[in-house]
């Protein structure tokens, strides 16, 4: 396949979004039932809370990212839509309650992420594991995926996890290097890695996944050495798509990448030796989650 050649410059700064950007408005028989069953168990989605633009055709394929131990974060990252301060106390029925849902829904896979909670021991560690354990066994033949936290380093809050087997372990990168302090202040481009390294070494398994958004100010050359330093951790799968600003509080979104430069990113992303690499401007950590994993199951 040929690539696209397109200019690399320094980015610009373009706030009005691109044709390519716009989506239906969610509806649809299967997106209202998910809707109302995840009110009825009390039930919170970054779909949701993240305002992702994806939610209308997740939730009509009755598929959704269940946000787990509450909806306030205890970090300001400059990018995200999700409250933060003083969370409430974590309610340990969460895991039954998902599984609940899970069941009612009749998912076959499953993705489960959460706010920070730096305010718990293990950093929440354990509601993971048992939300992935309560599906498990109820529901044998549905993966489940997990999107944690980093944990603030904590080796022995991401053995936890690891040791509750999830089908795919994620955790974003988000940005590249330089942005880190800027955009994601609480957090570190090395310790991210580091865990992502760490989990495939605690069990050779398990099938690890990062995601990045596009179009906070990185320089094209910056972007393709956060993803080669992401294969360089042994991570298999990838997510690319552009960042959008939540309101006028957020980080400005210093430009828009085109169908065509996410098409030539997953060209060079599948050449770095991702399994698989989902990108495009509406992509999001956990779309089409389902193929992934049967991208996974099917190894």
């Amino acid at each position: 396949m040929e690539l696209v050649q397109i200019s690399k410059g320094s980015p610009r700064i373009q706030e009005r979004k691109p044709p390519w950007l716009k989506v239906k408005a969610p509806g649809g028989g299967n997106y209202a039932e998910v809707k109302t069953l995840l009110r009825d168990l009390k039930l919170n989605t970054v779909c949701e809370e993240a305002h992702c633009p994806n939610i209308g055709e997740c939730w009509e394929h009755r598929a959704a990212t269940f946000m787990i131990m509450g909806e306030v974060c205890t970090r300001n990252c400059a990018y995200c839509a999700v409250a933060h301060g003083t969370p409430d106390p974590y309610d340990p029925d969460e895991p039954r309650r998902l599984a609940d849902a899970v069941a009612k829904i009749g998912f076959q896979h499953v993705v489960i992420t959460s706010v920070d909670r730096d305010d718990l021991p293990n950093g929440g560690a354990e509601i993971f594991a048992g939300c992935v354990n309560e599906i498990r066994a109820r529901l044998p033949e549905t993966t489940v995926e997990v999107l944690i936290p980093d944990f603030k380093g904590s080796a022995e809050a991401l053995r936890i996890v690891v040791e509750s087997k999830p089908a795919i372990l994620n955790h974003n990168l988000e940005t590249v290097e330089r942005l880190y302090r800027l955009a994601r202040p609480g957090g570190q481009y090395n310790r991210a890695l580091e865990l992502l390294r760490r989990a495939k070494e605690m069990d050779p398994q398990t099938t690890t996944k990062s995601g990045i958004m596009c179009g906070l100010g990185e320089e094209w050359d910056e972007l393709l050495g956060a993803m080669q330093d992401l294969r360089n951790h042994d991570v298999e799968l990838l997510t690319l798509g552009q960042y959008l600003r939540p309101s006028d509080g957020h980080l400005p979104v210093a430009r828009f990448y085109t169908p065509e430069e996410f098409a030539e990113l997953k060209e060079i992303g599948m050449r770095m030796g991702f399994r698989h690499v989902e990108s495009g401007p509406l992509v999001r950590s956990s779309y089409h989650a389902w193929e992934q994993a049967q991208t996974v199951t099917s190894a």
